[in-house]
């Protein structure tokens, strides 16, 4: 680059970054502007008879609130001993029995397929698919998927489907790599595919760092899967924004993967969960090391079982081998493989997304700061670069985009279980009807009865449209690239001078006396029985729980507590924005400008896409006056929709399938069979639309049939109000296909080129 362009790009780094300081400066004298209001709107004139009784009260209260938080925190060390010493099992809010054990298998690892128990109450539908959900390894233990009853497993039971999850124990198999989990997962889908035979096969669910590993596992075994549902997954590493992302920076800032190994030898060949979870309470040290706790310490009368509830999972480490974490950053977190193509399973073989053909259902949030959304969806962009790629490609993804949510919440919460997993589970049968295409879900509410009523629409978008969520057209993620070279480096010299080392030097004994004293895990065993200060405070918390006497939250000392609370909030909030933007601005100069160096380096490119249709679209085309009834329904739905509004809803679409489904036939056929029957019909309208419509005749050959078409499409206008678009196209298709009238409209035969 051209030194002049080189101080460009500097000059724009150093304003984003006194922007960036700036607005922390900003953010952090409002809060301490809002708190001091909060405060002076408390303040009273009081008599001194007035202050002592407040003074006595408040710090009655503030003794209480003491012993009674300190043994919620005794509570959950407590919780945290037992939870290990019982093998650290699965929190899950549901029963469930083992059905198979992959530590038996050929290539073990320490991983279980649990068929969860309905619960009393709660009917299955044998005649509905199942869910298989994978729920995430990375850092903590399973559960989060039924982690309450209003959660993925809870919504998915009352819809009457069978559930079953994927599981793993504490420690990995000696050997075992992610190559043997994702086939052992491949195994349990093959084993629930078995146990109900459906016409539909499994829905997968992946939540988190099970997201990935459910594509994985669709990637394997592309013929077994059904409908894919990835909450929250993180799939491009390299994607996000500045000012919005610090985690995409961890490994530049660590100078890639070699961090990993080496905590894993000191754990003896073992890496520990608990540097995961250090992540993610390096997001939030304002959370991390204070607000919890003061939420906890503020709301002691309501809080603390909600509080211990969270913490069981929360305080959950779980182990990976060496190999393990070494592959998950190299393709993932560093080397961004995935989305490319190049994450290898086995030598020369690599995990290829393209050939997953099952619809996909992308959630997301745009308060995600763990996988934000581009994370989650650009690599539809990286595998599909164009609309047309996509629909060619014969893939339906469907896009569901919440504002506010953070990570946890779209996996723990009772809200987004009720409003977003709910519609989810309710989409599930009818999304392998649509035609191929990218969608965007939005959920409607209905407040006019007792209770809240749901409604999902489904927009059609544009594989283009996903640039919108980028600032720099990803020219941001060029640096990434560099990361991933040096970190490739750095861990050839780790491997070669300092691993031989220090396995030899650190025993497995060493490693697990080091993870114990890890600093998470001092935290809640030091906390627990085996204190005996906090042991001998219990008798007296429990003295102060039966003698409650809670404070007046509207005195000038309790608004004083809050302006405190506020301020130590509002510093580590102005710490954190000071922080990120630093490590960010200090990434994009030393990698950006390696970046800039080479020559070589650009922009994620897109795949190239090929000039002429692709051989499934002239197939589809040339077979245009092929098939018979169900081929002539799902056309005349196709161009129907091509006529309307672009959006389908999900009540029309049970109300369609109500009135007419069992008599188009699509119900009737494995579902692969009625896929391709819906992607050959869609390629034939989109292409040549006009063609499709004059060509019905010729799929309804006898006069009973055409009747038995016709009389579907009155009885939907019947029923249901399309308006005067479709009634328009209504009265085109009655004039092709005339009642009492069997002759054939000749058409001339597709060529490429022809079409719209």
């Amino acid at each position: 680059m051209h030194p002049l362009d080189m101080m460009k790009v500097y000059g724009r780094v150093a304003e984003i970054y006194r922007t960036r300081l700036g607005e922390a400066a900003s953010a952090y004298g409002e809060a301490m502007r809002e708190a001091a209001s909060a405060m002076a709107a408390a303040a009273r004139p009081q008599t001194p008879e007035e202050a002592w009784r407040d003074a006595l009260s408040y710090w009655s209260d503030a003794t209480q609130r003491s012993l009674i938080f300190w043994d919620t925190m005794r509570q959950r060390g407590n919780n945290w001993i037992a939870h290990e010493k019982a093998g650290k099992p699965p929190l899950l809010a549901f029963d469930y029995e083992t059905i198979a054990d992959a530590r038996s298998f050929a290539r073990p690892c320490n991983y279980a397929l649990v068929r969860i128990l309905p619960p009393d109450g709660i009917a299955l539908d044998p005649q509905k698919r199942p869910f298989l959900i994978i729920d995430p390894r990375a850092g903590h233990g399973p559960g989060i998927g039924g982690f309450k009853a209003d959660s993925e497993v809870g919504f998915a039971l009352r819809a009457g489907h069978a559930v079953y999850m994927v599981i793993f124990f504490p420690e990995p198999m000696p050997g075992q790599t992610l190559a043997d989990v994702s086939l052992a997962e491949t195994e349990f889908l093959r084993i629930v595919r078995e146990r109900h035979p459906t016409r539909g096969k499994p829905v997968v669910m992946g939540n988190c760092q099970g997201g990935w590993a459910a594509m994985l596992v669709a990637a394997l075994d592309p013929d077994n899967v059904g409908p894919i549902v990835i909450n929250g997954a993180p799939m491009s590493y390299w994607a996000g924004n500045d000012a919005e992302n610090p985690m995409r920076y961890a490994g530049g800032v660590l100078g890639g993967s070699w961090t990993a190994l080496l905590a894993s030898d000191l754990g003896g060949g073992v890496f520990d969960g608990a540097y995961l979870v250090d992540n993610f309470e390096y997001l939030n040290p304002a959370n991390t090391n204070f607000s919890k706790y003061y939420s906890l310490y503020s709301k002691i009368d309501s809080e603390p079982a909600r509080f211990l509830e969270f913490e069981r999972w929360w305080g959950g480490y779980f182990l990976m081998n060496r190999a393990e974490i070494k592959w998950i950053v190299e393709n993932l977190f560093v080397g961004n493989r995935l989305a490319a193509g190049q994450a290898e399973w086995a030598p020369g073989k690599t995990f290829d997304l393209k050939a997953v053909r099952s619809p996909i259902i992308v959630f997301a949030s745009l308060g995600d700061n763990i996988t934000p959304p581009q994370q989650a969806i650009n690599w539809v962009a990286d595998i599909y670069p164009t609309t047309q790629a996509l629909k060619d490609a014969g893939q339906v993804i469907v896009g569901l985009m919440h504002k506010s949510i953070g990570h946890l919440g779209i996996f723990v919460s009772g809200a987004i279980a009720r409003r977003e997993h709910a519609q989810i589970v309710d989409l599930i049968e009818y999304v392998e009807t649509l035609p191929p295409g990218l969608y965007g879900m939005t959920i409607e509410e209905d407040h006019s009865g007792p209770e809240v009523k749901y409604d999902v629409t489904l927009t059609e978008r544009r594989v283009e449209e996903l640039a919108h969520l980028q600032k720099y057209d990803r020219k941001d993620e060029i640096p990434f690239e560099v990361v991933a070279n040096v970190s490739e480096a750095n861990t050839k010299a780790y491997e070669s001078v300092i691993h031989p080392a220090l396995s030899a030097l650190v025993t497995p004994q060493m490693g697990e006396a080091l993870r114990a004293a890890h600093p998470l895990r001092a935290a809640r065993w030091g906390l627990s029985d085996l204190n005996p200060w906090l042991k001998a405070m219990a008798p007296m918390a429990d003295l102060a729980r039966s003698r409650r006497t809670p404070r007046d939250e509207g005195s000038p000392l309790a608004a004083a507590e809050r302006f405190g609370a506020a301020a130590i909030t509002a510093g580590w909030d102005l710490y954190r924005r000071m922080r990120d933007a630093t490590v960010e601005t200090e990434f994009f100069r030393l990698y950006g400008t390696f970046a800039m160096l080479d020559p070589h380096l650009s922009a994620p490119a897109a795949p190239a896409v090929a000039a002429g249709p692709s051989a499934d679209v002239l197939a589809a085309l040339a077979a245009v006056t092929e098939g018979g009834f169900t081929d002539a329904a799902v056309r005349l739905s196709l161009l129907a929709h091509k006529h309307g509004n672009g959006q389908r809803r999900l009540s029309t679409l049970k109300q369609i399938r109500e009135l007419v489904g069992q008599e188009v036939g699509l119900l009737a056929l494995p579902a692969d069979a009625a896929q391709a029957i819906i992607r050959r019909q869609a390629i034939i309208v989109k292409h040549a639309p006009q063609e499709a419509l004059a060509t019905l005749p010729q799929l309804l050959r006898t006069p009973q049939d055409r009747a038995h078409l016709l009389a579907l499409l009155d009885r939907l206008e019947a029923n249901i109000d399309f308006g005067p678009e479709l009634t328009a196209f209504a009265g085109e298709v009655r004039q092709v296909l005339p009642r009492q009238d069997d002759r054939v409209i000749p058409f001339p035969p597709y060529s490429a080129g022809q079409g719209s």
